[in-house]
Order: structure tokens, then C-alpha cells, then sequence
């Protein structure tokens, strides 16, 4: 049985790699490069990581590959972004990339070369369960990835493994170490999948530019000027400059009024403007195929690394789901993903369109 290894040229990769030579299987690595820099005074991260990608295979003995699919990301997850944020919504680039390219693309490009399944270095688990596949959390809670990894379909999942699933990172850099590798100790990446990170507003005004707008206060008190409501999310804190005339300390976004380009702010990090207690989703992808009921109780994530929250979800007739939460929920943040959970199982997830926070529901983005 022959499978592909996604080395990214991290730890993580490299292990999943290392324990599927241990089982006797025939591996082949493959090192994408997905983002073409566009600023030559910047070093090229890629290229150190291909570097390391093809020193672990070396050290392993495994063919290995190098791909470029920058246009194809370019075209399936950026510019989908881009247009996310001119809406003044806050997409999240990583669950498309990983539906789009690293499950989508890479895993055609496997069945060309003959190869018909694939592996990640992600902290998750795939089980099977009367004769479908079901996606579980990480055994490291630290690291559990299977929110980024909630849009896969049943096809990408029965295609694919996540060989250190199971393991916690310390035992992954143990196993690391034990090889000779050097990626033992390497820090994890961090920022957009495949760009790396960046000082967001720069790198998103190269993009969608600026649009000038005004900063105000709940009372209609204008405060100050923003260079676009695309540039700031629900919640944010940095980065709104010097407000005339303001008291002095933090102030925080509350809501972004997309149509007249305006920002509101408040110093209060849990303003009532930011609370949501029902929150609505779109684009529903069941990881069984469909949603368990059409009412039922589960947990959620709004955001990754955010605690479980308990809620009760109804599936709408539309499609949608509303997800009813016993605690308010801050900052829920269109465009970004509400991610749903039975205990270990991630049951799929969908996009936050809206939710019943004053600041959402009084500028376009109702429950």
C-alpha cells in the first residue's frame, strides 16, 4: 500500500512520516509551495521549510516531491478571502485551505502519481463508524486541529490519515529527537495557512487598500478616523490609533457598519454590543452526511483554542442552524466558523452569518 505525506517541514509532518515507514507502508513526501512573495526584500520562509521537508526525507529514505499550487490557492482560498473581508466579514482562510488544497488539490495530485491516499501531520483522528467516517478531536487538547478541519467531506476522510493524532506534542518531538531530526525542536507555524506570518493590516492594504471612514462612540460621538472597517474585527483592541478627545486606555471594536463605513468603539471589553446569545450559521458541512437531529444539544467553538461552550442547536428548513448558547458568547465575528461537537466528536460546522448581539443585529448581520 503506497500513501502520500504532506511534509510541511515541521515536527509534526515529519513524525507522521516516521511512523508510517514504521508500519511498512510504501511513503512518498511532498513539500507544497502555495504562496508566491510578491515583495523580494522578504526571505522566503518556503524555502527553508522545503529545505527541512527534504532533509527528514532524506533521513528517512522516502521519495520526495515539491509542488507549486500557488495559483490554485490564489484562486480557491485568497481570493475568496479577499472578497470575505471586503464585506466587512472575517474569514478564516485555513478551513478553506485545508478543504480546497490540502485534501482537494494534493489529494488529485496523489491519485495522478499513482497513490491513492494521504497523510498530514494534524492533530486529529479519523474512526470509522457503521461504514462512515467521523472526524475526533487530537488526544493533545493543546493542539487539537479538528476545527480547521470540520469542512472535509466523507470522500477527503476515508482518503486520508493523521498518523500523530493520538500522540501529545511532547511525545511527537520525543520521536523527533530519537530520529536525529532536526525539526525536533522547531517552533510551530504560526498565521495564515501558507503565507506565514504577517503584520495583518500592512499585508491586507496591499490587497484591498484603505477607505477612510469615521470612528465613533456608541452615542454617535465621533471619535476618530479609521482606514477601512475590512482592516478591524469584532472585538479587536489594538490598532485604532489616537482618539480625539477620548479618555485615555483601551478601546475596543463593537460593531463595523459596512454600508456607511463606519467603526463603533467602547472601552468596555464586554460591552452589551458584543454579547450574543443565538447565533446563526450558513453552509452547513455534516461530517456524517447530516446533522444528527433537528434539534439537539452540543457543545461549540466560535473561534479555535476558545473553551467548548454548550448550546442547543436548530437546523432551519433554509439549512441553516441556530445555536442557541446558555452563556453570552463575545465577539462572534461573521465570517468565521461555529463548530459543533458530541464529547470527542466534531459533527461539522458552518459560518457565522449573524448573531443577536446589538452590534451585529443593528449593522447588517441580524439572528
Amino acid at each position: 500500500m503506497s500513501i502520500l505525506v504532506a511534509l510541511s517541514g515541521g515536527v509534526d509532518s515529519a513524525v507522521a512520516a516516521a511512523l508510517l515507514v514504521r508500519e511498512g507502508l510504501r511513503v512518498e513526501a511532498l513539500f507544497m509551495r502555495n504562496w508566491e512573495e510578491e515583495d523580494p526584500s522578504r526571505p522566503c520562509p518556503a524555502e527553508a521549510d522545503a529545505a527541512d521537508a527534504a532533509e527528514v526525507a532524506r533521513i528517512l529514505g522516502i521519495p520526495f516531491h515539491r509542488r507549486d499550487f500557488a495559483v490554485e490557492y490564489w484562486e480557491s482560498v485568497f481570493a475568496r478571502a479577499l472578497e470575505e473581508f471586503r464585506a466587512g466579514r472575517t474569514p478564516n482562510p485555513d478551513v478553506l485551505c485545508n478543504r480546497e488544497i490540502k485534501f482537494g488539490v494534493l489529494l488529485e495530485h496523489a491519485r495522478a502519481l499513482g497513490i491513492g491516499s494521504l497523510a498530514t501531520g494534524h492533530h486529529a483522528r479519523i474512526a470509522r463508524r457503521n461504514d462512515r467516517m467521523i472526524l475526533l478531536r487530537g488526544a493533545d487538547p493543546e493542539k487539537d486541529q479538528s476545527y480547521f478541519l470540520h469542512a472535509l467531506s466523507q470522500e477527503q476522510l476515508e482518503a486520508s490519515r493523521f498518523p500523530i493524532g493520538h500522540l501529545r506534542k511532547s511525545e511527537i518531538r520525543r520521536i523527533a529527537r530519537e530520529l536525529h531530526l532536526r525539526v525536533h525542536d522547531k517552533p510551530d507555524s504560526t498565521g495564515i495557512c501558507f503565507v506565514g506570518e504577517r503584520r495583518f493590516r500592512p499585508f491586507l492594504e496591499r490587497f484591498l487598500g484603505r477607505r477612510e471612514g469615521e470612528i465613533l462612540s456608541t452615542d454617535g460621538t465621533r471619535l476618530g478616523q479609521h482606514p477601512g472597517v475590512h482592516l478591524f474585527t469584532l472585538g479587536q483592541r489594538a490598532g485604532l490609533g489616537g482618539l480625539r478627545g477620548a479618555a485615555p486606555g483601551p478601546w475596543y471594536v463593537l460593531a463595523k457598519d459596512v454600508a456607511g463605513n463606519r467603526l463603533y468603539v467602547a472601552q468596555d471589553p464586554e460591552h452589551p454590543w458584543l454579547q450574543s446569545h443565538r447565533i446563526r450559521a450558513a453552509r452547513l458541512n455534516w461530517i456524517a452526511g447530516s446533522p444528527p437531529a433537528t434539534r439537539f444539544a452540543c457543545s461549540a467553538k466560535l473561534r479555535y483554542r476558545q473553551p467548548d461552550q454548550s448550546c442547543i442547536v436548530e437546523v432551519l428548513d433554509s439549512g441553516e442552524v441556530l445555536a442557541a448558547f446558555e452563556a453570552p458568547q463575545r465577539a462572534v465575528t461573521p465570517g468565521q466558523f461555529l463548530v459543533l461537537y458530541d464529547g470527542e466528536e466534531c459533527l461539522g460546522g458552518g459560518i457565522i452569518v449573524g448573531g443577536d448581539a446589538p452590534g451585529l443585529a443593528r449593522y447588517g448581520f441580524p439572528p
